[in-house]
């Protein structure tokens, strides 16, 4: 059976030691990269350089341009032949990011992302189903191997064909299923048209949810629809992709595994430091791979560490959920506002169901924003009830983002649906 206690509950100081043995090791091997080794050689580096976690602020930070800039090959430590698998970005504004593996990598990211599935509670009597595309997608072969590596008997399902999701569901007693959150309302859904209760009627009892922002306030929703238990996970295709943190039982923040990263928080704009328990965009060094090491790698991720310790027991620093991406930063009125802010309002009335779109759009030369969210259900000549409804919706979003958006309640089933990541935002203003 899976178990890997001792890196678990290492103490911070052991946690520490172990960071530092990788990265002095990850850093010799970088110089492999044409790119590192250019980079260390134009900033006078030398990986002699690295003798403690602090300095590991000596080195450049690598971007997503950096990644796109090197494509195809350009960053890898090793020679192709070592390689046995890439994944890549879709890659729509430009040359897409494309990450290597060795067959070591492979395990070990299989390992991660088993230690993630083990922390939940699941074992090998599981059955576990995975709605994610395969392919370049990472959430469908990283959840896959992982869920093997534990034992589980695995339901590679893919993505959409919903009827067909519930059916294995049903007919395979799933009783864990990995899903997009925007998915996993639309999979509730169809249940109901169905006459299928998940309590009553399957043996759903884990939710893995991740690879789109979603508030709190949604994941409570979705644990009350489906009567499960629903876990967060983060990823991302530069760090392989599932396995990087996952919450663990106690759900008060993701578990990073600080023996394949570490984790810096740092202010977005000035690219400094900021103290623990404050927001900030995170860095990542990846200190357990081969073929394609990255060093202090911009995630543009939002997040900041938890404070304290964490009562189940692993000392491994906790990240908070987060709070969207700097790039998907939405500027109104000079006032910078993220579309996890409004869902956080939305989902705290149970009229509304979990569908919504932002709209931004420029009217009589000022920049404004609509609100559709569907009703969770029809609703007919009720109109001073809805009139009431959005005026209290409005007042509250208000207080949040500090900004008047137009609200509109439509009927169920009028929002685009979507089985992939949902799309929130909808900018059509002019911009000169």
């Amino acid at each position: 059976m899976y178990l890997h206690k001792e890196l678990e509950t290492m103490s911070r100081s052991e946690i520490k030691q172990l960071q530092l043995e990788r990265l002095k090791k990850t850093v010799n091997h970088c110089m492999n990269s044409p790119f590192y080794k250019k980079r260390f050689d134009a900033f006078g580096l030398k990986p002699s350089d690295i003798q403690s976690l602090e300095d590991l602020k000596k080195i450049p930070f690598t971007t997503k341009e950096d990644l796109r800039s090197t494509y195809p090959f350009g960053m890898a430590s090793v020679p192709l032949e070592q390689c046995i698998r890439l994944h890549s970005s879709s890659g729509t504004t430009g040359n897409p990011t494309v990450i290597l593996h060795t067959r070591r990598d492979i395990d070990q990211w299989a390992e991660a992302v088993a230690r993630c599935l083990y922390m939940v509670g699941l074992r090998s009597n599981d059955v576990f189903q995975n709605s994610s595309g395969y392919g370049m997608f990472t959430g469908g072969l990283g959840f896959q191997y992982g869920a093997e590596k534990l034992g589980m008997l695995t339901v590679p399902a893919g993505a959409g064909n919903t009827k067909r999701q519930i059916k294995f569901i049903t007919d395979f007693h799933t009783t864990a299923l990995h899903a997009i959150p925007s998915y996993v309302t639309r999979l509730y859904e169809v249940m109901q048209t169905m006459g299928i209760d998940p309590r009553r009627d399957t043996d759903l009892r884990v939710l893995l949810i991740g690879a789109e922002p979603h508030s709190d306030e949604q994941r409570k929703r979705i644990e009350q629809m489906l009567g499960v238990k629903a876990y967060n996970s983060f990823g991302m295709s530069e760090m392989c992709g599932p396995g990087v943190a996952f919450e663990c039982p106690e759900q008060n923040g993701l578990h990073i595994w600080e023996d394949y990263y570490i984790v810096e928080i740092v202010n977005p704009d000035t690219l400094e430091p900021v103290p623990d328990g404050e927001m900030g965009e995170m860095v990542l060094t990846t200190i357990n791979r081969e073929a394609m090491p990255l060093l202090r790698y911009r995630t543009r991720d939002l997040t900041r560490i938890l404070p304290g310790d964490c009562p189940c027991g692993r000392h491994h620093i906790r990240l908070d959920r987060f709070k969207g991406r700097s790039d998907d930063m939405m500027i109104l009125k000079g006032v910078n506002i993220f579309p996890i802010q409004i869902e956080k309002i939305l989902m705290n009335f149970n009229e509304l169901a979990s569908n919504y779109l932002i709209t931004l759009f420029t009217s009589n030369d000022n920049d404004e924003m609509t609100v559709e969210v569907e009703l969770a259900k029809l609703l007919t000549d009720e109109n001073e009830k809805l009139k009431s409804l959005a005026k209290e919706i409005t007042r509250q979003l208000k207080d949040e983002i500090l900004i008047t958006p137009h609200v509109k309640l439509v009927q169920k089933g009028t929002l685009p649906q979507s089985e992939g990541k949902a799309v929130r935002v909808n900018d059509l203003r002019r911009h000169f």
